[in-house]
Order: C-alpha cells, then sequence, then structure tokens
C-alpha cells in the first residue's frame, strides 16, 4: 500500500535524521546490538505480517527479515519487529528507530529521492483492487459506478481510485477512515458497498470477515504496486545484504535448492550451485558483503527459497491460496528473477 509523502519541514527533518542514521553504518550497528530491528505491519496482514496469539510472527515480508538476521548472524531468530502502521512507518525508518522496513510498501521514485529511501528488489509484485459482497452480483468494477467505496486516507490508494472512477466516468462515494482497522469494521458493517487496497491485503482481509465465501474480489488491478524492502539511503553495504537476502531466495528456487535438500546440494558437482552455498574454497562473497560466506546457505536452511516462503505464507499451503501470477520465476512466466550470485 502506498501512503502520500510527507513534505515541507516534517519531511526534511526526517530526512535529516536518515541521513545521520544511515551515514552510521547500520550493518555495523546490527553486528553490535545482536540483532534486527525490522519494521512490519502493525496491522497483523495475514501473510505478509501478522502475529499469532503467542507473539509468533510470520508472513512473507517477516520472511525477508529473518532471512536478513540468518545471512549475518546465521541465526533467523535474531530478528524484533517493530508493528507499524501506514502513517508512521516511514518516520520510523529514516530515524534510526529500524534497520530495515519490510511492510508491503510500494517502492516509488518519490520515496526513493524526496524521503530517502533505497529500493532494490521486490518480494511481492501486486496493484490495487476491489472487494465487493458476493450477494452484490458484480462482475467487474465497471459495474461499481453509484457504489459507497471504503478506503484508508492518507494513501495513494485512495489516489488511484479517485483516477480510476473519474477515468471510467463513473460516480463513488468514499467512505474515508484512517486507520485499516476502521475501514475493515465499516466494511463488515455495511457502511460501504466496495473495499479497494492492494489487492494482497484484501486477500488477507477477507480472511479475517465472519464469512470469507460471502466476498469477492473483481479481477481488474488499477495500479502498478511493486512491494519490497526499503533502507535509508547512503548505506550501501546494509542495502547489499537486504537486497541479496531476497535474491539469494529467489535463485535458490531457480537451483532447485529446498530447506529439505540444502544439505544434499551442498554437494552438487555445478559450480555455481557450490559457489551460492559457500563450498568454493577461494570465494570471497561472503567477505565482500561482510558476512560469513555460508549466508546463502544458512537463509535456505532457516527460511526456504521464495517458493516456498510464498507457498507457506500466501500460497496453495495457506488460507489465502493466491495463485503466483507475476510472483513466479521468471522461466516459469514471472517477474522473480535473481541477478547471479558470484
Amino acid at each position: 500500500m502506498t501512503s502520500k509523502l510527507l513534505t515541507g519541514a516534517v519531511g526534511a527533518a526526517i530526512l535529516a535524521l536518515g541521513a545521520v542514521a544511515a551515514h552510521a553504518g547500520t550493518l555495523d550497528d546490527v553486528k553490535a546490538k545482536g540483532f534486527v530491528q525490522c519494521g512490519v505491519n502493525g496491522s497483523n496482514l495475514a501473510g505478509f505480517g501478522a502475529q499469532d496469539s503467542s507473539g509468533n510472527w510470520a508472513g512473507l515480508d517477516v520472511d525477508l527479515c529473518r532471512a536478513v538476521a540468518a545471512a549475518v548472524f546465521g541465526d533467523a531468530t535474531k530478528v524484533k519487529y517493530t508493528p507499524l502502521s501506514a502513517k508512521d512507518r516511514f518516520p520510523a525508518l529514516q530515524s534510526g528507530e529500524i534497520d530495515m522496513l519490510a511492510r508491503n510498501t510500494t517502492w516509488t521514485v518519490s520515496r526513493d529521492s524526496q524521503l530517502g529511501f533505497d529500493f532494490r528488489a521486490v518480494n511481492y509484485y501486486d496493484g490495487q483492487g476491489f472487494m465487493v459482497p458476493a450477494k452484490l452480483g458484480v462482475k467487474s468494477a465497471l459495474e461499481l459506478s453509484g457504489a459507497a467505496v471504503c478506503v484508508q486516507s492518507g494513501t495513494t490508494t485512495e489516489l488511484n481510485l479517485a483516477d480510476y472512477f473519474k477515468a471510467n466516468n463513473l460516480e463513488y462515494k468514499p467512505v474515508v477512515f484512517e486507520k485499516q482497522e476502521e475501514v475493515d469494521a465499516a466494511y463488515q458493517a455495511g457502511r460501504c458497498d466496495v473495499y479497494t487496497t492492494d489487492q494482497s491485503g484484501l486477500y488477507s482481509i477477507r480472511l479475517s470477515l465472519s464469512n470469507p465465501a460471502d466476498h469477492v474480489i473483481l479481477p481488474e488491478i488499477i495500479s502498478k504496486e511493486p512491494l519490497g524492502p526499503a533502507v535509508r539511503q547512503n548505506d550501501s553495504k546494509w542495502l547489499d545484504i537486504v537486497t541479496w537476502a531476497h535474491y539469494a531466495m529467489v535463485a535458490a528456487e531457480e537451483f532447485g535448492i529446498t530447506q529439505a535438500n540444502v544439505d544434499e546440494m551442498k554437494s552438487s558437482a555445478n559450480p555455481d550451485i557450490k559457489r551460492f552455498l559457500g563450498e568454493e574454497a577461494d570465494q570471497t562473497i561472503g567477505k565482500d558483503l561482510g558476512i560469513d560466506e555460508k549466508w546463502a546457505y544458512n537463509i535456505i536452511k532457516q527460511v526456504g527459497n521464495y517458493g516456498e516462503s510464498f507457498d507457506r505464507n500466501v500460497g496453495d499451503g495457506s488460507n489465502m491460496k493466491i495463485q503466483r501470477g507475476l510472483n513466479a520465476l521468471w522461466t516459469k512466466g514471472g517477474l522473480q528473477y535473481a541477478p547471479p550470485i558470484r
């Protein structure tokens, strides 16, 4: 989900704070304190960032936090989670309260430039969609003229909604709330006909409704929402580790390396696989990153490859049953593609 940019004095202040925090060197700070402080969704977004009754976190974004910890410490449990709202996530990253943001956040040019973040990987390709009660009999978003639409304020979801309805000459009544929980409650109570947010979020929110089968997600995708981790600018060493933690999970899926077979694959005759798993005697990939040569092995052994993470969190192994689609490997018609790890 995207949110409006912080501008003026507030934006300048957090940008300055971010520049100071980044200059200190996040990797060194993380190693010194012994854990990664990861900003995640504070609204318990199932499949991406949610906490169970025992306090355990799970989700696709959470797995990326765990992968970074596995790469840095050889231990995926060395993560502390900071639950954040859409409004609070950017100041938390800029101020140094968190080391990385993995909170279904869209990569945009203004976030790269004006807010001073760096993105370089997409762990979920998404887009804004619509959910409606099945009893309405609606099959397309183009049938929504005159509808009351629940939407979260302070987000570009709200702006995309206005643009889509204007472009298609449709009338609508926005029903706007600041917090996602308020939007959820309003839709559940029937105060609006439609709920709009990132489509992945709709799948998650539908599961939380009293009768999920009574609601349908329409086929239209009205925006591009490449979701991925963000770090502060001017901290390339830390950006490298966060980026390559994701790419290691994708590369492992490409290689056919899983949690179950990763130890067996260490003896592969394929030099690319041996290098990936840190089995080449003269390699320096880990050293160059500032971490152990077994960094990728530790990620896959403890977290799994990208396909495994996708399946258990949002795919066929989860209650959400989201198809891979754009998030399939590039070899299978999707956009997930890892640069060479060599």
